[in-house]
């Protein structure tokens, strides 16, 4: 018997059927933890009908019981967030699904490898950021000395800062973002979003209060679409998240398009997580 067909996680693109079917109805072989990660989350590998891919799969009976989002539900949420990364069209979030494991149901997404050396963010001696790069803020760089956090001003983190407005995303680390080879920026672990109170916590705030781009108004008004009581990305969250939620995700795309400007930080929540990484 031939080894089975391994896909490259990196040429696997969000919008490919056959990776969701793989994950889907894939067997999984659990191959290690991954010891980071602040719920359970286990490095496996699955195999379907002669192809095989990395990927993580998060059981939800391995959740932490967290104060402000209900016991059980974070699997549901990573999955809510990868659809509506494929509403958007930006293909932003790893293919994901929810599906029964050797730990009883949870979240299964494609491990994705990352391009070693992409510099999306920095701590500069500085009060400015330097061409090329936006401000996030100063902080703690050790031995008493503070320096400026900024990021990237990059196309691809700034669809991923209105992606993360929309899904109301409130641990937007920097270890969370993961360029690869061929170009592409892949977001992880959304399994704190959807709140319907404002929670959102990013590193990306370089472009708070700016317009949004022409392709971001875009994209906003066809979500808006799509979540209309009968619309596709409706009917897609209507499983996974509450009516509560589906609602103020409806309001959080119709506030986007009505102020045309990235959102500024809360005051009511830490507007930048920690640690940053």
């Amino acid at each position: 018997m031939s080894a089975p067909e391994r896909i490259p996680p990196r040429s696997v693109t969000t919008v490919d059927p056959a990776a969701a079917v793989l994950l889907a109805q894939g067997e999984l072989t659990v191959r290690g933890r991954i010891r980071e990660a602040s719920n359970a989350a286990l490095y496996c590998t699955v195999t379907h009908e002669g192809r095989e891919a990395a990927c993580v799969y998060k059981p939800v009976a391995g959740e932490r019981p967290l104060w402000d989002f209900p016991d059980g539900t974070l699997a549901g949420r990573e999955v809510a967030a990868y659809e509506v990364s494929q509403a958007a069209g930006w293909g932003l979030v790893p293919p994901t699904v929810l599906r029964d494991g050797p730990y009883g149901e949870g979240m299964c997404q494609l491990w994705i490898e990352t391009a070693p050396g992409a510099e999306l963010l920095a701590l500069v001696d500085a009060e400015e950021p330097g061409p090329g790069w936006k401000a996030i803020g100063f902080a703690d760089a050790g031995e008493g000395r503070t320096a400026l956090l900024v990021h990237a001003d990059d196309e691809r983190l700034r669809r991923l800062a209105v992606f993360d407005a929309v899904i109301n995303n409130a641990d937007r680390k920097g270890g969370h973002l993961l360029p690869t080879e061929d170009g592409r920026l892949y977001g992880i672990d959304h399994g704190v979003a959807f709140n319907t109170e404002d929670k959102l916590r990013t590193l990306l705030w370089g472009w708070a209060g700016e317009p949004l781009t022409p392709e971001a108004l875009d994209v906003l008004e066809a979500m808006r679409s799509a979540l209309t009581a009968n619309g596709s990305l409706t009917a897609a969250l209507t499983p996974l998240i509450t009516p509560a939620e589906i609602d103020a995700t409806r309001a959080r795309v119709a506030s986007l398009l009505a102020t045309g400007v990235h959102p500024q930080p809360g005051t009511d929540w830490p507007a930048i997580p920690w640690p940053p990484v």
